[in-house]
């Protein structure tokens, strides 16, 4: 599967892409109006932040409990499911006088649920997908998020600014809806991908499973700790420029955007492999300017080039998919994207202690460091073995792989 007509002709993927853009429209209109309302009440950076990407960090505890779940659960049901439990939530958010706690506990819980999304939503991605196919299926996919990342901090920004916050909210809390509503009459009800009863401790054994290959865990490593440094930085842009922060979001939407659609169209398979250490350098390297406190335009250059280096993120997810066996596909993407999105909060968290101490420019800039410092740190763990070397060891690429 070369072309996005071949893309657009596969049944269900047009739904499945509608779903998925309207949750990330939701989430980008409602994170900016949370994260403003935070700040404006509390004047914290580190509130600010978590406000925002709290929910990536509260997926750790999704990712340990519920992502057996993933493989187990009808994924027309379960998306349904959590676009409503979102839209719930969201407007519960905006309700007048909920106090500060309150708004966190809600934060925390969406966050342990969505944990499951991203196991669904990609694992049936890749089931609907032929192999050669998903990696252009997810390429759209985080192209349409970037493309709605634009327009919903655009948008988000002129709504906080017309009308408030909290209206903000509401709007979002419509978005999830309308996902919800796409879902259950778009997508086809098929069964479970695996049988069984979902648990915590089937979580953790195929967890385990999963990372007992030391091939997959430099790889689930790579995915999460640079993206999540990086995201730290982003968190920061609302205490950095309170009143352009949605211009900053917005470039960093374009350059996301721009990356994604060179490496899921135009990037042969020979030059993966080669391009996936240097896009994770890029991702940090333009976010050091931020040591000299630039001005608006020129940090929004630098969020522009650095953004295209996200698409990493997709090189390594097509590498994830070569080493896992399709029945754990799912959970094998849940893991990933929950661990991603826990460490976006763990950066976003650090990112704003740092900030509290020094300042918003500092504290992108050192989160910037710390991110090409792993990425150097990782090299050695992510070169691929030689041809004839992997044909002589197929078994050294899937679950039978040296245990830790």
């Amino acid at each position: 599967m070369r072309t996005y007509r071949e893309l657009f002709r596969t049944p269900e993927f047009t739904p499945l892409f509608l779903t998925s853009s309207g949750q990330v429209a939701a989430q980008t209109v409602s994170g900016l109006a949370l994260g403003t309302m935070v700040y404006s009440s509390t004047g914290s950076p580190l509130l600010s932040s978590l406000a925002m990407f709290g929910p990536s960090l509260a997926q750790l505890i999704g990712a340990t409990t519920l992502l057996s779940a993933a493989d187990r659960l009808p994924p027309r049901g379960a998306l349904t499911g959590l676009a409503l439990l979102f839209a719930l939530g969201t407007a519960a958010q905006a309700v007048p006088g909920m106090p500060v706690w309150g708004t966190f506990a809600i934060v925390l819980a969406l966050g342990v649920t969505a944990s499951l999304g991203g196991g669904v939503r990609y694992g049936l991605l890749n089931e609907m997908l032929a192999r050669d196919g998903y990696l252009l299926g997810r390429s759209v996919l985080n192209m349409s998020a970037g493309g709605m990342q634009i327009v919903g901090f655009a948008a988000g920004g002129g709504l906080v600014a017309a009308l408030s916050p909290r209206v903000t909210l509401l709007v979002g809390a419509g978005l999830y809806l309308l996902a919800a509503v796409v879902a259950r009459f778009g997508l086809a009800g098929r069964p479970p991908r695996a049988t069984g009863r979902a648990s915590a401790a089937e979580t953790w054994r195929t967890n385990a499973l999963l990372w007992s290959s030391k091939r997959r865990r430099y790889v689930y490593l790579a995915l999460w700790v640079p993206n999540g440094l990086i995201v730290g930085c982003e968190s920061l842009y609302v205490p950095y420029a309170p009143g352009d922060a949605g211009v900053l979001f917005a470039c960093g939407a374009v350059g996301m955007l721009a990356g994604d659609t060179l490496a899921g169209r135009f990037v042969p398979r020979e030059w993966r492999a080669r391009l996936e250490a240097p896009l994770r350098l890029l991702l940090a390297a333009p976010h050091l300017v931020f040591v000299f406190h630039p001005a608006v335009p020129i940090a929004a250059i630098a969020v522009v080039f650095a953004t295209v280096g996200y698409a990493a993120t997709l090189l390594m997810q097509d590498r994830l998919m070569e080493i896992t066996p399709d029945e754990l596909s799912g959970h094998a993407l849940g893991l990933h994207s929950s661990g991603m999105l826990a460490m976006q909060g763990v950066g976003a968290a650090l990112a704003g202690a740092v900030a509290e101490r020094t300042s918003a420019g500092t504290g992108i800039t050192i989160m910037a460091a710390t991110s090409i410092a792993v990425t150097v740190a990782l090299a050695p763990g992510l070169r691929r073995k030689p041809a004839a070397q992997a044909d002589a060891d197929p078994a050294a690429e899937v679950l039978s792989d040296t245990p830790i």
